[in-house]
């Protein structure tokens, strides 16, 4: 749905906005709803100017899913209870200080009324850590089926949940009673913005609560506001519960059939199922199979640049070189996208032996990336073309010739010696030299 809120203006249902709740319902396991719709939840606030939200009440869209976890080794899933459609209400700018310190606030109104999808979960996580992976490996989810970007502010917005129950209420698996959670007095803690700021915010609340506790203070039903700056929770208001929003079923939106055509939406290969067909498909291992999948538009580049050369090698240059020269400039894959035809080419100079590998990842990609040259323009302009090995045995002599105390201490046994003179090889040969080649000539020149 969306709406620009001007006097007398309806709502209307936005095509894509159902297709991509549909898509993330598959992609937890959720069942579709045959029949949901709409109602209006009332609350006053000043980022709701017209003092209700179109959301979804009794019948979400997906209900029921599941998503698997990985902490330290241990697998879980955790529950999803349900994922609807609403429409986003305003932000709140503090200006001059944090929520409770601020000299004044803004209220932004650019996105209210555009659609977005809440994922609810059950209380299964039984860490901070726990809730951090689960959010790592949704913002996975999401990304591959291209209905989240993640460099967009404000994309993600986690409102976190927590209440402490007496160890006694947690059986041996972790379970706690429906009935000890209800009675547990709950926390919900807004603005986290992050997989880290949740995991913070949540461990903070832990000793907050549990400080209280022991302190003979009783834990409030209430909403706080997590201060990212000052790494504290600030409460802002008692918690409301479902009566207090006053649902009723929204007239302007009729009720959405989805049975008809959800099946016609497709999703993706989703991240565990591609990082398992790397494994098996190309004997990658877990740990670059994980690096190659981290994204969709990394996954494809990989799978690009292996159709032209031996998977070992591709996933070597894409997931070590590659994503470690663009990480520690702060970049993305699809920074370099469509330059994928360069890269494939400078792969194509080491895997042709016509460039060394140091040269290649130390020289060649970096320039390509701080100066957007292609890489047989580097190599011409550096002079990088690989020594050949006549070449490579006039560096050798003239490093034996001009060194020979290294060649004495190598004489009596010393093996860092033949290590220095390997390296003023590849200083004189500018890097062109292969190493092994070098290390080969300089023992059958020292040992004739």
């Amino acid at each position: 749905m969306g709406s620009l809120r001007l006097p007398g203006a309806l709502p209307v249902l936005n095509e894509a906005a159902v297709e991509s709740a549909v898509k993330i319902g598959k992609a937890l396991n959720a069942d579709i709803a045959e029949d949901t719709r709409f109602h209006r939840k009332n609350y006053y606030y000043p980022d709701l100017p017209k003092n209700f939200q179109i959301t979804q009440y009794d019948a979400p869209i997906c209900a029921d899913g599941t998503l698997e976890v990985s902490v330290e080794g241990t697998r879980r899933d955790i529950g999803i209870t349900r994922a609807h459609l609403e429409e986003d209400p305003g932000s709140l700018q503090h200006k001059g200080g944090s929520i409770d310190t601020a000299d004044y606030t803004l209220v932004n109104y650019n996105r209210a009324g555009t659609p977005l999808v809440e994922i609810v979960t059950e209380p299964d996580f039984r860490s901070p850590q726990e809730t951090r992976a689960f959010l790592a490996k949704l913002e996975e989810v999401l990304e591959y089926l291209g209905v989240f970007d993640a460099t967009r502010d404000g994309s993600l917005r986690i409102d976190a949940n927590i209440s402490l129950v007496p160890a006694d209420e947690v059986d041996d698996d972790g379970a706690i009673s429906d009935d000890a959670l209800e009675a547990a007095n709950r926390t919900e803690v807004k603005n986290i913005s992050s997989h880290k700021g949740a995991e913070k915010a949540l461990a903070y609340e832990v000793t907050r609560q549990k400080n209280a506790i022991q302190r003979g203070r009783a834990v409030e039903q209430e909403t706080r506001h997590w201060d990212e700056s000052r790494g504290i929770t600030v409460s802002m208001r008692s918690k409301e519960e479902e009566k207090d929003y006053r649902y009723f079923r929204e007239a302007d939106l009729p009720p959405l059939q989805v049975a008809h055509w959800k099946e016609e939406i497709p999703i993706p290969e989703l991240p565990d199922a591609r990082r398992e067909r790397f494994h098996t498909e190309y004997g990658i291992d877990e740990e670059s199979a994980s690096k190659l999948t981290s994204t969709k538009e990394v996954a494809d580049f990989f799978e690009d640049v292996a159709a032209e050369f031996d998977a070992d090698l591709a996933a070597t240059w894409v997931a070590d070189n590659l994503l470690g020269e663009l990480n520690y400039r702060d970049m993305h894959i699809t920074d370099v996208s469509d330059r994928l035809d360069e890269f494939t080419r400078l792969v194509e100079l080491v895997a042709a032996d016509e460039v060394t590998t140091k040269n290649a990842e130390e020289i060649v990609l970096r320039e390509m990336l701080d100066e957007g040259k292609d890489p047989d323009t580097i190599v011409e302009e550096e002079g990088l073309g690989k020594a050949d090995d006549d070449e490579i045995g006039g560096f050798v002599q003239e490093a034996i010739d001009e060194n020979p105390d290294a060649v004495e201490d190598y004489h009596n046994g010393e093996g860092g010696a033949l290590n220095f003179l390997v390296g003023q090889v590849m200083q004189k040969s500018k890097g062109s030299a292969d190493p092994g080649t070098v290390n080969q000539l300089l023992r059958e020149r020292l040992d004739e």
